[in-house]
């Protein structure tokens, strides 16, 4: 919820109408799982790319632009001055829209730490929006975190993972919980993430103080995330190598990183992809309320942030809390300060994260059959366009 001062939300751009008619983007560098296609071309018809481009179909020119597949967001907090933790449905779809609106079309809600009630609660609200395709479902982050690492949670609503209460957040969830980040050394861990492994619920590693051989264990017990990799976690030591050794060499395993030029310097997403490769990075945002809104003050459950200068910390001691990081922002960092190549960049915000969800049959890619969610760029990768199921979200800016 917002508190006081900072810029107004920008207004919401139109849905443009759909007629019915199909689409075809033409002249523009398409990005293929085969590889990049020059002066490629793509069709829409309804809400999904077709195989053939019907005779009836709307051309439009997108020469000198790349298409690429939507953005897909595992870890997010709110935008657009809303909070996915405490907010109303309408300030949870108001801070989908943000997002929509930066090239985010599948988006996967995060909870922070609460007590139990309120965390069910929040479950069977988001639940609710996932059923009716808003999100694509709910993770959890915390209350099952370490308190040597706790980032910007209530130390105070802290809690072991033990199974029946990692149970009942499932449940509360309806089948819609997606997600669970769990210091997995605390007791209790283990049996946790078998237990969201048997459920199909990926168990992430995260806010954890775990040494390198308690990660491996947990890695074998089931799970598969590292929550936000490198933060709210000990760091790499020649002697010991903690969870981020671990969570690196592991095919099985994924790693999420902030990549917003704050959470992460340079170097340590270059050691990530050098380790992982782009199948096994998901770049999230981990924003909060701020993102696509302004400085100001808000709230992350209970504590108070500041955001200054879009970065977000905490008012009782400085931490970290989330970010104000859209993925449109993210995507152009990737390719232009770090060096990705533009088909690195699109897995690791696209078809990694579509796969790890289980979604790759539908979304992730620009293949014919999949829903049509595709993002329009010019040379310099700013966001001119956005597709989400055959409807224009932001309708091309080609001038």
């Amino acid at each position: 919820m917002r508190l006081r001062r900072g810029a107004r939300p920008a207004a919401h751009h139109p849905h443009p109408a759909t007629s019915g008619t199909p689409t075809v983007l033409t002249g523009a560098t398409v990005v293929l799982p085969t590889g990049t296609s020059e002066n490629g071309r793509l069709t829409i018809d309804g809400t999904r790319i077709a195989a053939t481009t019907p005779e009836n179909a709307q051309v439009i020119d997108v020469t000198d632009h790349y298409v690429i597949p939507g953005f897909v967001d595992l870890h997010n907090h709110g935008g657009g001055g809303a909070s996915f933790t405490s907010g109303s449905v309408d300030d949870i779809l108001k801070g989908i829209h943000t997002h929509r609106l930066h090239g985010t079309t599948t988006l996967v809600a995060s909870t922070v730490t609460g007590d139990m009630d309120s965390l069910t609660h929040r479950a069977g609200l988001l639940s609710e929006l996932a059923e009716q395709g808003e999100i694509a479902g709910v993770h959890f982050e915390g209350p099952f975190i370490s308190p040597c690492r706790k980032g910007a949670h209530s130390e105070a609503l802290l809690r072991d993972p033990h199974p029946a209460e990692v149970r009942k957040l499932i449940d509360a969830a309806r089948g819609r919980a997606k997600m669970l980040t769990l210091a997995t050394e605390l007791p209790g861990g283990l049996d946790s993430v078998r237990l969201l492994a048997d459920h199909g619920v990926i168990a992430a590693i995260g806010h954890t103080d775990a040494t390198y051989e308690q990660t491996v264990e947990a890695i074998d017990a089931g799970a598969t995330v590292a929550t936000h990799l490198f933060n709210a976690m000990p760091p790499l030591g020649h002697r010991s190598p903690g969870p981020i050794a671990a969570l690196l060499e592991d095919d099985r395993v994924t790693v999420e990183l902030i990549n917003d030029g704050t959470h992460l310097h340079p170097a340590a997403l270059q050691l990530a992809f050098h380790h992982a490769g782009a199948d096994r990075v998901a770049f999230i945002t981990d924003a909060m309320d701020a993102a696509g809104f302004g400085d100001g003050r808000y709230w992350l459950g209970p504590l108070e942030v500041e955001v200054a200068d879009g970065v977000a910390r905490l008012v009782e001691d400085g931490t970290i809390a989330g970010s104000t990081l859209t993925l449109d922002r993210a995507f152009k960092r990737a390719v232009t300060v770090d060096g990705l190549s533009v088909e690195d960049a699109v897995t690791a915000l696209s078809a990694t994260p579509a796969r790890l969800l289980g979604m790759a049959d539908t979304i992730g890619s620009l293949e014919p059959g999949k829903d049509a969610d595709l993002l329009i760029l010019d040379s310099a990768y700013e966001l001119k366009g956005v597709m989400r199921r055959g409807e224009w979200v932001v309708g091309p800016q080609l001038g």
